[in-house]
């Protein structure tokens, strides 16, 4: 069982990646509407690092057999 450190960090990291997802795709939308290249790059690398937080979390959490 997870020690109570190990579930409010993963609790923590698990919330970023999506709030990173979530801010990334507004973010997007709006350089998306403005046609503002600076906030479209933003906002996907935004959703990239948020994705890749949740992937990093999902895969450290089903080691391999």
């Amino acid at each position: 069982m997870p020690l109570e450190n190990e579930k409010s960090s993963f609790l923590l990291s698990k919330l970023s990646g999506l709030v990173l997802i979530v801010v990334g795709f507004l973010v997007a939308a709006s350089g998306y509407r403005a046609e503002s290249t600076g906030y479209i790059v933003g906002g996907i690398v935004l959703l990239a690092i948020g994705i890749a937080i949740l992937a990093r979390k999902v895969i450290n959490r089903n080691p391999a057999a």
